[in-house]
Formats: structure tokens, sequence, C-alpha cells
């Protein structure tokens, strides 16, 4: 049984090429005896013999690798001289959850750095992370088979962490985002990319460790996380890459590591494939994606608040300011209002609100309802960037 698992061990290691690999340890020398199908193999261990026959895994991850390795690109990023000069000095990013990496080099002057970007569609369209080319005015992008291009940036959404750029052609292999609902905690997913700018097209295996997953990269910034947590190596390179199933299916897009030392400890996380299409679709016909907050604070309506303002249950988000210039001050929002609904979605607390405004950005209106004075009002709100 121990011989037959360390086989199936072996073949998932292994990633896009199969060893069967037996390791065997007596009288403190250690021997590796290489395995092939159906061939029966006797060692001798402190006097014994021990008889297996090699089994192979019920699965490998050939296929997955054939359909999915030659979507995957690698992104050369750079910023030029003038786009360095008028940036000035640089924003906080997500470069520091990775450690001290290769992304956003430059020290105040122009930043340059790679990184992995996945093909999702036949004319050239390809998703990527904003912290790999959303600083960067000069893309290359080399294909699997060893073809350059230069690439041009569509749009980013740096709340997500995606991009979306674009080289010239036609009848590019792809991939087409899966249904990343039915990815499941403990299947297996393979991580396709190009760790350290050097490793071209690496493959490495793991499982999904946890889903959904929030991890307020980008301090003080707003962010839309959900990630795919793995422990599929992911290094700095990886970023932008794919995560796909055993079938080869399109689930995620690599982003970030836990990490105290800038390289892969054991957990990586992707953009689920469900959220990146939304995004990409929306960068695609829009360009970039500013999001902006609604512009109100506030807190919970407790029993208290909910019979000064004569509301029927226990619900809601009492308004206590207002932000000037904010889209809430200029539709009409007053502070001791009562947020109860938006778009026709109850809202029973401050996190159902957040919820229901997660993906608004700079140009959405919505629809927010309200208590004021026992009565109830519904009264558009066109998101603004705050002044």
């Amino acid at each position: 049984m121990k011989n037959t698992l360390s086989y199936l061990l072996a073949g998932i290691i292994g990633g896009c090429t199969f060893y069967g690999l037996q390791t065997y340890t007596a009288s403190d020398v250690q021997t590796v005896v290489p395995q092939s199908e159906h061939t029966v193999n006797a060692i001798p261990v402190a006097n014994q013999t021990l008889k297996t026959t090699n089994v192979a895994a019920p699965f490998d991850f050939v296929k997955a690798c054939e359909n999915s390795t030659k979507a995957v690109v690698q992104i050369d990023a750079a910023e030029s001289a003038q786009a360095a000069s008028e940036r000035g000095s640089s924003e906080p990013n997500i470069f520091d959850f990775f450690g001290n990496d290769m992304f956003g080099q430059g020290f105040g002057g122009p930043k340059k750095g790679n990184g992995s970007g996945v093909l999702i569609s036949e004319d050239g369209y390809i998703v990527t992370n904003n912290h790999v080319v959303g600083f960067a005015d000069v893309l290359n992008v080399t294909l699997e088979n060893g073809k350059e291009y230069e690439a041009k940036k569509i749009g980013t959404d740096p709340s997500t962490d995606l991009a979306v750029i674009k080289i010239q052609g036609t009848g590019f292999d792809y991939l087409e985002l899966a249904d990343s609902k039915d990815v499941k905690v403990g299947q297996w997913v393979l991580a396709i990319g190009n760790p350290f700018n050097y490793l071209a097209s690496t493959v490495t295996a793991g499982i999904v460790s946890a889903l959904g997953r929030d991890l307020d990269m980008i301090e003080g910034k707003k962010t839309i996380e959900e990630f795919i947590q793995t422990d599929a190596a992911v290094n700095p390179g990886n970023s932008g890459g794919a995560l796909v199933d055993s079938d080869g299916n399109l689930i995620g897009i690599n982003t970030a590591i836990a990490t105290p030392t800038g390289v892969y400890a054991g957990y990586s996380f992707a953009i689920p494939s469900n959220l990146v299409k939304a995004i990409t679709t929306d960068i695609i016909e829009n360009g970039d994606i500013e999001r902006a907050n609604l512009g109100i604070a506030g807190y919970d309506v407790d029993k208290e608040l909910a019979d000064q303002q004569k509301l029927d249950k226990v619900m809601g988000v009492y308004v206590a300011e207002v932000t000037p210039g904010s889209g809430a001050q200029f539709g009409g929002i007053l502070p001791g209002d009562v947020v109860v609904g938006l778009n026709e979605k109850v809202v029973n607390n401050f996190s159902d609100m957040r919820e229901l405004l997660r993906f608004s950005k700079v140009g959405d209106t919505i629809d927010l309802k309200i208590m004021r004075n026992g009565k109830s009002k519904t009264l558009p709100i066109k998101i603004r960037k705050t002044i």
C-alpha cells in the first residue's frame, strides 16, 4: 500500500512528466529504483524480500498541460523614462505582499518587471495582473513557442488586481474561462507560469486548500477579493498565469503568495475565473475601471434607533456622515437617513450594503432606498470620484 501511494505521489509531483519512483532505505543506505509499467521488483530489505507491482496513477496531468500551456505567455513590462518622470513618486501597491520581488523595481526611476498572462481569445486578448502591467507603457509578450509580440494595454482594475493587454494577430491558442463555482476544496489544480523570468512554461501541482479568501492585500484601498487558495508552488514571475483543473480548464489567475521570504512558502492565491470573466469583459468594453465609494459613513441600526426612525424592523444602515463632493451628497442623501435598500435588494446592515456596492464604479447609477422621517424614498445616486 505504501509503495502504491509513493508511485501516485511521484506521478503527481512530476507535473507534465510522469515518473514511477520508489525510494527505499535499508541499513542507512538509500536506494532509488526507477519503475516501469507491469514490472515486478525484488529489493532486499533487512534480509527480507519485498515484491511490488508498479500501478499507474488513476490520472495524470499530461492532457491538462497540453490543453493549457500554449495559452500561457510571458510578459516583460517596462516604464519609459517619460512616464517615470510624470509619475514622480511611486504609490503603495501590491508588491509588498510578495516581498521584495521582481515587480516594479526602479526606486524612483523607470520601473520594470515581468510576469505571466493567459490568452483568452484567438485574436490576442490576454488577462494578467494589474501589478504586472499597471505601471508600464512598454509591453512585450513571448508565447510558449518563443514568438515575441509587442502588446497594448487595454485597461486595468486595481481593486481586483486584474488587467487586459492585447497582441496583434489571429489564430492564437487560448483558454476559455470555466465556472469557478464548480471548484471544490481538495481537488487537484495546476499552476502554469514563468517563475523568476527564466523558468518558462513551468507547471506545478497542488490541491485547492480554501475558497473565498479575503487577504486585504492593498491596505487602505478598496479591494475586491475572494481568492482560491492552493498549495501549488507559485513564485515571482507566476503572477498573471493560469490556475487550471485536472482537465486543463481555466479556473483562476494566479496572483499572490503568503510569504515571509519573498518566495513560495506553501500557500498561493488565485483570482477565481467568474470574477476574472466579469472584470475582463468590463475592461475590454470600457477600458480602465475606477472604483469609488458611495460617500457615506454610518452604522447598523439597533432597536433604539429603529424606534426613533419609526422603522417596522430593526434593519438598515444609519447615515452619520456624508462625504463632501461624493455621489451621495449630490444625490440628496442626508445625515440621519437610513439606507434600507439598494437596487431593489434589501440592506439589513453595513455588510449587505458593502457587498451590493463592491462592483460599483465611477459613472454607475444606483437606486438607494432610504427612510427619512418615517417615510420611504428611492433616490438615484450617480457614483462619482470623491473630490
